[in-house]
């Protein structure tokens, strides 16, 4: 108990000492259920504090209105006097006392409505907060609180049961507020005003009959221009300047559209402008068809209405006509927006190609836009537009440069055909993007279709686009940088389906318009390669970074943060993970600091082509130099023996035939996607039937060429040892494939047989040329084929490995490929089948042997073996039949079409088509 009061005179203490605020006040009044005894009656004194937050007053405090508190301690004495509003609006405060309802709140009347009946004590809020009381749409409800039939103040005061506010609600100013929501439409305070209130007999009243018509004036601006001269058989203006009072015509509270017989009716003007013949001064038709008219959204419009100049003075009434219709004068909003238009200012320039609103909506046959007949029916509305900005028309011509064929193009386009084709009323025409009236130059910052206005343009239709378009970082409005918007990438006038093939192509370059080093990377990846070659699947730009949510990484909410990155992947890679996700999608190998890797894996692979290249480059010409200077020798005519020597066993034959299918088929496919920038890559590609058909040709050669490999490995340690007597032999023997110290020798004196300085040396059965060839394949199956495993299976190894190590596997498959293609089909090819002593080609591999003179001329160690320990009657073999040799023939030169092709395109690729 000593605690708690210590405690309370503390808090009085600290009180006392700074000044009051909100809190303190809040502290006991926010408290549900707090209250106090006045009279006979509880009063509630509970404040709810979200609702003094939300009021226009959030910014006071208490004591501001409560100014009887100010410098006093709490609790305070109770009960208060009223607040008095009039200490800040005090021009309101005296309109308020001089009103009705002022005057009954002197008179001490209980009925008469303060300040907070109808602003509420707390939750005081703006007009145009749609919550507020006093906001148009809510207040015929509240002045009906009082002023509805039955409601206390009319039974307790005796007053008439005019049915206010049930005649006010069925009102044409009633059913444009509370049934269509035209918080323009006039309520009770348009008419009666606030505050001031005041019954029509007070000369200062609103709707006193002198004022009536400047308070009717505020909404129904220049009336005396838009009713008829003469009404009734009478002048509107009995007196100069002189209106008739609204009200005689239209009760008070029971406004209706009325129409009246004209005195100057339209039956005056058809006794001329029925007759088909009429014409004007400058030869123009005067006119009307009637059924025009009565089938017309004017048809209870009169003549006068329009013709406003037209008076009962002339002897013909149209004769003071000297302007055009001015449809501003019912159409004021749209007449304005007309005149701020292109079309407008070229109408006030009197351009003579300037639409005006008869050449859009028509002079008497003017039909409402939900009319299929209407020319502003959204099927006709492009029909409409064509008429001038249809290429040659009169507003094509001013166009300078700028987009032509816009009518054809958004016929074509997909707004075109859903509205045209499909009939879908709802899609885009030319005045939902342009605006049916505030038609302006897209340059114009107030124009629609500007930069900054065009995404909440096309927001109009596209809502969920839209709100996602604005919360990336390519929103206009966030910036002045130039940023894309939704006609960068879908264009103006020829906007595609965005699952269409041809979007999907065509967005990559549009987003390269841009991002030119990125798109560069991506067009060396495998997505941007196939996607080159055709393939629309692939991943494109918005399928990683997203298409309207385009977002930094570093933010959570991009598509590719590391919270949402695998998941991305995963849309198209289902068995991506995190390593996998580790795929660096946009590197470069031209970049050792970020890229350290890929860099060096490059060089590596560079240098490795280059310099085999190179070396066998430089073996090749001088080979070819030397034997070109004896081909007098290999020109002698060979003996054609009727047998052969056998070289190769025929599963061996086979074994290379498959390896030469497989070989040319990996080559051509792979070489499609690694040149896929090459018109002949896309050809190729085609041809086999697309890429997809491409890369299933290039995985089975793969796996015919593994076939083949382990074939051979099978054969040698299973038949082939037995030949040779164990594997010792078969590796290390007399016929060994391993480098030994004899062709070091025969390398070093082939050298100098081609620089003359030595004989030509004597090759046994395996030359040092071939045994390159030939370990080629090992080091090619290992190098390409792991790689290539990698890169078909990459979800599973990026399991355990790390995900850049597809980009170095993509490096290293790529050209040590490009490296075993330029070296067969320029070196081997020549070893094999171009040098004079072989030319045009050598068909051992095929028939399986060569004549005795053939091979005692290529081999001639090999040959002394044979002769040494009679082994020549062992290997001796029939030759082909003619026809077997043909198809051979046929076959050969086919692959070495295929090759020297290859090499072309090759040298095509790198040096001519390379950007």
């Amino acid at each position: 108990m000593i605690f708690l009061r210590i405690f309370s005179l503390t808090l009085f203490f600290v009180a006392s000492i700074y000044s009051q605020s909100n809190e303190e006040c809040l502290g006991c009044h926010s408290e549900k259920g707090f209250s106090i005894k006045h009279g006979v009656r509880i009063k509630d004194l509970y404040v709810e504090e979200k609702e003094l937050k939300n009021s226009v007053h959030k910014d006071l405090d208490c004591i501001n209105c409560h100014q009887e508190l100010e410098g006093t301690d709490y609790p305070h004495n109770a009960p208060l006097k009223p607040v008095f509003c009039g200490q800040c609006h005090e021009a309101e405060e005296k309109m308020h006392s001089e009103s009705l309802h002022g005057q009954a709140v002197k008179k001490g009347d209980p009925l008469a409505p303060s300040c907070k009946d109808c602003h509420n004590s707390h939750n005081i809020l703006s007009s145009k907060d749609l919550n507020s009381n006093t906001s148009p749409l809510k207040i015929p409800y509240l002045c009906g609180r009082c002023h509805r039939e039955g409601a206390p103040v009319q039974l307790q005061r005796d007053i008439p049961q005019n049915r206010i506010l049930e005649n006010y609600t069925e009102s044409i100013h009633g059913e444009g507020l509370l049934k269509k929501g035209l918080v323009v439409s006039a309520n009770c305070t348009s008419c009666h005003t606030s505050h001031f209130i005041l019954p029509h007999t007070d000369p200062r009243s609103s709707i006193a009959r002198k004022n009536i018509s400047k308070t009717c004036s505020k909404c129904h601006a220049e009336i005396e221009l838009v009713h008829q001269k003469i009404i009734k058989g009478e002048l509107w203006e009995k007196e100069e300047h002189i209106l008739p009072a609204c009200v005689d015509c239209h009760q008070a509270h029971k406004v209706r559209k009325v129409f009246y017989e004209l005195g100057l009716s339209d039956k005056e003007c058809l006794k001329c402008h029925i007759k088909p013949d009429l014409k004007s001064k400058d030869g123009r038709s005067m006119y009307v068809e009637v059924s025009e008219i009565l089938f017309s959204a004017h048809s209870k419009i009169a003549c006068a209405q329009c013709h406003t100049e037209v008076s009962a003075l002339y002897k013909r009434p149209c004769e003071g006509i000297k302007e055009k219709v001015k449809c501003g004068n019912c159409h004021e909003a749209v007449a304005n927006d007309y005149l701020k238009s292109k079309h407008g200012q070229l109408f006030l320039a009197k351009d003579e190609n300037a639409p005006y609103c008869t050449d859009c909506h028509n002079t008497h046959k003017i039909l409402k836009r939900s009319d299929a007949g209407s020319e502003i029916f959204p099927m006709n509305v492009p029909k409409l537009c064509a008429k001038c900005h249809r290429e040659g028309e009169k507003a094509a011509k001013r166009y300078k440069g700028e987009e032509k064929e816009i009518i054809k193009h958004y016929t074509e386009s997909i707004h075109g055909k859903g509205l045209l084709k499909s009939g879908l009323t709802v899609t885009a025409t030319c005045t939902n993007c342009h605006t049916a009236h505030l038609e302006l130059p897209a340059k114009d910052i107030n124009s629609t279709v500007n930069p900054k206005n065009l995404p909440r343009t096309c927001g109009k239709c596209h809502i969920g686009i839209y709100q996602q378009f604005t919360s990336s970082i390519h929103y206009i409005a966030k910036t002045e940088k130039k940023l894309p918007t939704c006609e960068n990438c879908h264009s103006a006038h020829t906007i595609k389906r965005a699952d269409q093939d041809i979007f999907r192509f065509e967005i990559m370059d549009k987003c390269g318009n841009c991002h030119q080093e990125i798109a560069k990377t991506y067009f060396e990846t495998f997505h941007g390669k196939v996607s080159k070659l055709g393939y629309a699947k692939s991943a494109k730009c918005y399928d990683c970074h997203g298409s309207h949510n385009i977002l930094p990484p570093e933010n959570p909410y991009s598509t590719l943060s590391r919270q949402k990155v695998v998941s991305t992947c995963q849309k198209c890679h289902p068995g991506a993970t995190r390593r996998f996700a580790g795929y660096l999608t946009h590197a470069t190998h031209h970049d050792p600091e970020k890229y350290p890797y890929l860099f060096y894996s490059f060089w590596f692979m560079t240098f490795l082509l280059i310099g085999t290249l190179s070396f066998f480059g430089i073996h090749t010409i001088l080979w070819f130099l030397k034997s070109f200077r004896e081909r007098k020798e290999y020109e002698k005519e060979i003996p054609k023996t009727k047998y052969l020597i056998r070289r190769f066993e025929i599963f061996e034959t086979y074994l290379h035939i498959l390896m030469i299918i497989s070989f040319l088929s990996l080559s051509i496919t792979g070489l499609s996607l690694k040149f896929s920038y090459t018109n002949w890559a896309y050809f190729i590609s085609n041809l086999l039937g697309g890429f997809k058909v491409t890369g299933f040709i290039h995985r089975i050669s793969a796996i015919l060429m593994f076939f083949v490999f382990f074939s051979h490995l099978y054969y040698l340690f299973t038949k082939k040892r037995k030949e040779y007597g164990n594997i010792k032999n078969l590796i290390f023997g007399k016929n060994t494939m391993i480098f030994t110290l004899q062709d070091i020798k025969d390398f070093y004196y082939t050298i100098l047989w081609f620089f003359g300085r030595g004989e030509k040396p004597k090759y046994g059965r395996w030359t040092y040329w071939e045994k390159f060839d030939y370990f080629a394949v090992f080091w090619g199956i290992a190098v390409i084929g792991s790689t290539g495993l990698t890169l078909w299976f990459s979800e599973f190894f990026t399991k355990f490995l790390p995900g850049w190590l597809i980009n170095v596997a993509t490096i290293i498959h790529s050209d040590e490929a490009l490296l075993a293609t330029g070296f067969i089909f320029t070196i081997h090819f020549f070893n094999t089948h171009l040098r004079p002593e072989k030319f045009p080609m050598d068909t051992v591999i095929f028939s399986g042997g060569l004549t005795e003179e053939e091979l005692k001329l290529d081999k001639p160690k090999e040959y002394e073996y044979l002769v040494q320990n009679n082994l020549i009657e062992k290997y001796k073999m029939g030759s082909l039949p003619s026809y077997k040799m043909r198809i051979v023939k046929i076959f050969a030169w086919t692959a070495l079409s295929i090759g020297f092709f290859i090499i072309l395109w090759i040298i095509y690729a790198m040096i001519f088509a390379y950007k």
